[in-house]
């Protein structure tokens, strides 16, 4: 009898020791799937499950969301971080009632044309809401990969396309069996082969591990330091969401001076959430977030 494959003892652990999340639990629809795609995009799962639970008791489908404004979205992401993906499933939601009648496309080509998503979010929705099989490329899975097949202990900053080759080649050829080692891959980079110290004892494929078999070299490059956020733009951008979150309509400008002390960077701050679409101005000295009631005024000078 021959051995089994990677594919094959990866998805043996997923099944025994997967993580209980919601969207992987029977009967999630496609919509659900891309929702919960879209706010794990650099948010921990613990901050994103009582998100997503939020979003979907409001907007079951994207027509719910595409009914409803821009303004209301970003107030529903709160503090989830990089609220632009807020505007951009919005734009999501509108594009799958205007092209595909309310549902959510079960193409590549198709989810790959939607506002905001891009090869790993398509290639994850075909697969998990699916059962298809494509290569599910992020940071963990081009993880484990490089470690247990390629020996090398990082796979860089990222996805090229010979990690979606490198990936496509693990992955059985039957689509539902694929599609389940593409969620078992991505959830043993996430618990169990972790950047900084991997748990290679409770590793499924520790026996098979290129990387383990040549001593588990360290990284030679430079290593990723934590991005700071205390002081940063991004902190001021989120006080000034925050005001703005809490407001209905506009909100005169001297209440948004009052969330930081640097006017310039105060003011550098606001332009960028106008630049990105999050916020607009209202006649000479307010603004609100976008969509949020009549036309807006032109942007007046910032700085």
């Amino acid at each position: 009898m021959s051995e089994p494959t990677f594919a094959t003892l990866v998805s043996r652990w997923y099944s025994e020791h997967a993580r209980d999340l919601p969207w992987r639990r029977p009967g999630v629809t496609p919509w659900a799937i891309l929702v919960s795609e879209v706010m794990l995009q650099q948010t921990p799962v613990v901050r994103v499950v009582p998100a997503w639970e939020a979003w979907l008791a409001r907007w079951p489908t994207p027509a719910a969301l595409a009914d409803d404004t821009p303004a209301e979205a970003i107030r529903m992401w709160g503090r989830l971080g990089y609220p632009r993906r807020a505007v951009r499933l919005r734009d999501c939601a509108v594009a799958i009632v205007e092209r595909h009648a309310g549902a959510v496309p079960d193409r590549l080509d198709q989810l790959l044309a939607l506002p905001g998503v891009g090869t790993y979010t398509a290639r994850a929705v075909a697969a998990f809401a699916y059962g298809q099989r494509h290569p599910v490329v992020d940071t963990n899975v081009r993880r484990v990969v490089c470690r247990a097949i390629a020996g090398e202990p990082d796979a860089g900053p990222a996805t090229r396309p010979a990690d979606l080759v490198a990936t496509e080649e693990l992955l059985p050829v039957e689509p539902a069996a694929a599609a389940l080692a593409s969620a078992a891959f991505m959830e043993l980079g996430a618990v169990l082969c972790v950047a900084r110290s991997p748990r290679c004892d409770r590793c499924p494929v520790a026996s098979v591990c290129a990387w383990r078999a040549a001593g588990s070299p360290p990284a030679t490059g430079p290593s990723r330091r934590p991005q700071q956020y205390a002081g940063t733009d991004r902190q001021v951008r989120g006080l000034l969401l925050g005001v703005l979150r809490e407001t209905t309509g506009p909100v005169p400008r001297h209440r948004l001076d009052q969330v930081w002390a640097d006017d310039v960077q105060r003011s550098r701050a606001l332009a960028g959430l106008v630049t990105d679409g999050l916020v607009e101005p209202v006649g000479e000295a307010s603004f609100r977030l976008v969509g949020d009631g009549g036309p807006a005024a032109p942007a007046p000078a910032l700085l």
